[in-house]
């Protein structure tokens, strides 16, 4: 039997067929990469930011006006209404949203337990909590590019998280559709967020992550950081397509960091003090901006993941707003560049961050899945403009679309969440025969030249 590696021909070579983008491009577009099924659609970039929920982020009347489900106010334990205020995205706090959290917010499906989340406090921070401080949401003025974004192109207000938990798992979730402490005992799922200075597999003797059994929920269990399962960067190279994880500064053990943890991309070194693996050292990049280079010079590869610094990121405590502008600036990069002809972006955010949401997920597979509601944007020439999905999306739905769009298999078993039965690929959220949309430069206070001489100093938020 011939493999689908040896069996793909260049489609530039194929007898007749006339391409959109033809066979130029970046390193990506080699002869040796595989083209995917959709011919249009040869790179996707999912850039993946912080703690974030719709009702928080996205109080947008024009997006309201198209049909999202966006609602102004919270019910507490109390059954009290509670009108959500705005608060800056440079809040000096934030909401606790450990999977305990998830569960005093979820109450069994009523939503009503958010103000049971526990406020956490900047060193030096005056008057906090203040009441209600989980009901609020960030003002227009501070989020117009993400609203630009949405009210352009799609906006789905039913994206989960996967995980009933914060950043750790879910940055797992983002790479592989779980986070399994291992492959043969996938019921053990890393829970929590690593605790110690550094986390991974570079993390230090003593660290460790709290684990849940998906089946019983019992969650006393605790391992070390770093685990050995199969990811979707296993299936990019065993097709030969091209990828890269871009991460944040100086910061390999950092909780945001997802491919550390996987001890074959990592490979520690004898000291556990670095990652010295061929998939590390070609794929990983410490520096969220070198994807700004990579799109100029023509180097994007085919799939990208791009996590912020923690300054960029949207997390509460930073006192900083410049992640839509981040945002933008990568967006308009790529719609400015020749990639916007072939390029679907998903911009998403990794947890709820213990913000109020009024939507329950829209399944619960054992005790670890799915998880709140997170702000979705589907940015593409055949994205469906002005478009809110309905549909029920989750991370793995974004691992499906790239698996569809390349022929490749689930990563894992039925437990994995791209294999679930429920998982859709995005399909109601593209037009391919739609005439192609022209990309319109994102209006944003910040642009490509100020975070690519940012001198702010790195900020790393690995609490929550």
């Amino acid at each position: 039997m011939v493999s689908r590696r040896t069996a793909w021909l260049p489609l530039c070579l194929l007898p007749g067929l006339l391409l959109l983008n033809g066979c130029g491009g970046g390193s990506s577009s080699s002869s040796s990469t595989p083209p995917p099924l959709q011919p249009k659609i040869q790179h996707v970039v999912i850039i993946f930011q912080e703690n974030r929920t719709p009702d928080n982020l996205f109080q947008d009347p024009v997006l309201i006006s198209q049909g999202a489900d966006i609602q102004s106010f919270g019910i507490n334990s109390h059954e009290q209404k509670i009108p959500l205020t705005p608060l800056t995205l440079a809040s000096d706090y934030g909401p606790n949203h450990s999977h305990q959290n998830f569960v005093a917010m979820y109450d069994n499906g009523k939503m009503d337990g958010a103000d049971k989340i526990q406020i956490l406090c900047n060193p030096g921070a005056q008057n906090c909590p203040p009441p209600n401080a989980q009901f609020v949401y960030v003002p227009a003025s501070e989020v117009g590019p993400y609203f630009q974004m949405a009210e352009t192109y799609t906006f789905g207000d039913r994206m989960f998280q996967s995980n009933q938990g914060p950043s750790f798992p879910a940055h797992q979730y983002i790479l592989s559709g779980a986070s399994a402490q291992d492959a043969s005992a996938n019921s053990l799922y890393a829970a929590e967020n690593a605790v110690g200075p550094a986390a991974g597999c570079i993390a230090p003797a003593n660290g460790y992550v709290y684990l849940i059994n998906l089946l019983t929920g019992d969650e006393s269990q605790k391992a070390y950081p770093c685990f050995d399962h199969p990811t979707l960067t296993d299936s990019l190279d065993s097709a030969n397509i091209s990828w890269k994880y871009y991460t944040s500064k100086n910061a390999p053990g950092t909780i945001w960091n997802a491919p550390n943890a996987i001890k074959h991309i990592c490979v520690p070194d004898a000291t556990n003090t670095a990652c010295t693996g061929p998939e590390w050292t070609g794929n990983v990049v410490l520096d969220p901006t070198h994807i700004l280079t990579d799109i100029q010079s023509g180097n994007l590869p085919s799939v990208s993941w791009v996590i912020p610094d923690g300054v960029n990121s949207d997390h509460a405590g930073t006192t900083e707003t410049t992640g839509p502008s981040w945002v933008s600036s990568v967006v308009n990069a790529i719609g400015n560049s020749q990639y916007w002809s072939s390029t679907a972006i998903f911009v998403t955010w990794d947890d709820w961050g213990g913000w109020y949401d009024h939507v329950p997920p829209s399944a619960i597979h054992n005790n670890y899945e799915y998880g709140f509601r997170v702000p979705l944007v589907v940015i593409s020439p055949y994205a469906k403009p002005k478009y809110v999905s309905h549909v029920a999306h989750h991370f793995g739905s974004i691992l499906k679309f790239i698996e569809t769009n390349w022929a490749l298999p689930p990563v894992g078993s039925g437990t994995y969440s791209d294999a679930y039965s429920d998982t859709d690929d995005f399909s109601d959220c593209f037009d391919y025969t739609q005439v192609p949309l022209t990309y319109t430069t994102i209006k944003a206070p910040k642009s490509r030249q100020f975070f690519l001489h940012d001198h702010r100093p790195v900020v790393i938020l690995d609490d929550d």
